[in-house]
């Protein structure tokens, strides 16, 4: 199935097995901007062989309709941004989304165009009826994409810290 392309500067694809010193980098550079936003990688995370286990990870369970994995290039075909299906039920119809960004592309409408591109993924490949998201309370940015795609807020609490974390969703 064709991916479509964003306005004038970003593509957005599937993860293949070629990326892996492109996304190292892109996780790399960006590293502390995401653990300020969300959960750490591990540490081995971080070098050939971590990134080298992930694409062979999260390919083995594109296969097995899992997990869709995807890359966010700008025009150079840098990557900038990843996105992606996880945790995919065909029985019960649901994912969960997750999503994360360059720093310097941050603000720019990539994360809400990723977002937008899982949502048709979900309806049209995957064939499935509800979307989930976990954010954490401070990530204001993240929230405010959410909500721009459709995706309403439960008063959930969750992983520990009452109020920490929250649950938003979306059905198709």
């Amino acid at each position: 199935m064709p991916t479509p392309s964003l306005p004038d500067t970003v593509h957005i694809r599937d993860l293949r097995g070629t990326d892996a010193e492109a996304l190292l980098a892109f996780e790399t550079e960006n590293r502390a901007w995401f653990e300020s936003h969300i959960d750490p990688r591990p540490a081995s995370f971080y070098s050939p062989q971590g990134v080298d286990e992930h694409i062979d990870r999260c390919l083995s369970e594109l296969a097995l309709g899992t997990w869709h994995p995807c890359v966010i290039e700008d025009a150079s075909g840098r990557i900038v941004g990843r996105a992606n299906l996880k945790q995919i039920d065909a029985q019960s119809g649901t994912a969960e989304v997750g999503y994360r960004i360059a720093e310097t592309a941050a603000g720019k409408g990539l994360a809400t165009q990723a977002l937008r591109h899982l949502i048709q993924q979900a309806h049209s490949r995957w064939g499935l009826t509800g979307l989930v998201a976990y954010v954490f309370e401070e990530n204001r940015g993240s929230q405010k994409v959410l909500a721009r795609c459709g995706f309403g807020r439960d008063r959930l609490a969750l992983h520990g810290e009452p109020g920490r974390e929250r649950r938003f969703t979306l059905s198709l």
